[in-house]
C-alpha cells in the first residue's frame, strides 16, 4: 500500500476537509517517527492516512474501525496496516504490540490537540504553538474537550517517549506540512497607515 493508494481511499470515503486534515496531521507525525526509528515510512504513512478513513460512514464505536477494517481487507490493505488501525481504538480488543501500532496511537489524539492549539493562536498557526502553551491547554478541561487527555499521556508512555519530548517532536513534524494542514497561519491584519507627522 503506497501513499497514493491510501490517499485515494481517503478521498473516496472522506468528504470533510477537517477530517482529511486530521489524517494528514497524524501522517506527518507518524512518518516523522518512522524516519527517526528507521522504519518503513511508506507503510507508516499509509497507516496514518487510513486510520480514520471510515469515520464518516461508521461514526460510532465499535463500528469504527472494525467495519472499516473489512473494507480495507477487500482493497488488499496489508494485515500489518489493518491491525495497527484496529489497535488505535482502545475498545477494539486488539492490543498495541508493534512500534507502528504504538506510534499511531501516540500521535492520533495529540495531533488533533495540536491543531486545536493552533486554531486559538492569533495567526491560527502551528508555528505559534510551543510546549508551554500545549501543557497549559492540556490542564484546561474545557479546551478541546473531545480530545482524550489520557490517550495523549498513555500514548507517549506506551511509545516510551517522555511526554514533553513527544509533544515537541509532533509540533516540529506538523510544521513541515503546515500549509497542507491549514496551519500555516493567516497574514496579520493590515494596520492603518500613520498620518505623516
Amino acid at each position: 500500500m503506497d501513499r497514493d493508494k491510501a490517499w485515494s481511499i481517503v478521498c473516496e470515503f472522506v468528504q470533510s476537509e477537517s477530517l482529511r486534515r486530521h489524517m494528514l496531521a497524524v501522517e506527518c507525525c507518524v512518518a516523522a517517527y518512522a524516519r527517526k526509528f528507521g522504519e518503513d515510512e511508506t507503510t507508516w504513512a499509509a497507516t496514518a492516512l487510513l486510520h480514520d478513513f471510515d469515520w464518516e460512514i461508521h461514526p460510532q464505536a465499535p463500528e469504527h474501525p472494525m467495519k472499516g477494517e473489512a473494507i480495507l481487507a477487500e482493497r488488499g490493505v496489508s494485515q500489518e496496516i489493518r491491525r495497527a488501525i484496529l489497535s488505535h481504538a482502545n475498545y477494539s480488543g486488539v492490543p498495541r504490540e508493534s512500534l507502528l501500532e504504538k506510534t499511531l496511537y501516540a500521535c492520533d489524539e495529540l495531533s488533533g490537540f495540536l491543531t486545536a492549539c493552533s486554531y486559538v493562536k492569533p495567526g491560527r498557526s502551528i508555528f505559534e504553538v510551543d510546549l508551554g502553551s500545549v501543557r497549559r491547554k492540556l490542564k484546561d478541561k474545557a479546551f478541546a474537550r473531545n480530545v482524550n487527555r489520557d490517550d495523549i499521556v498513555n500514548g507517549a508512555a506506551e511509545l516510551g517517549v517522555p511526554l514533553d519530548e513527544h509533544i515537541t517532536f509532533c509540533i516540529e513534524a506538523m510544521k513541515t506540512a503546515a500549509g497542507q494542514l491549514g496551519l500555516a497561519g493567516s497574514p496579520p491584519a493590515a494596520q492603518p497607515a500613520e498620518a505623516p507627522g
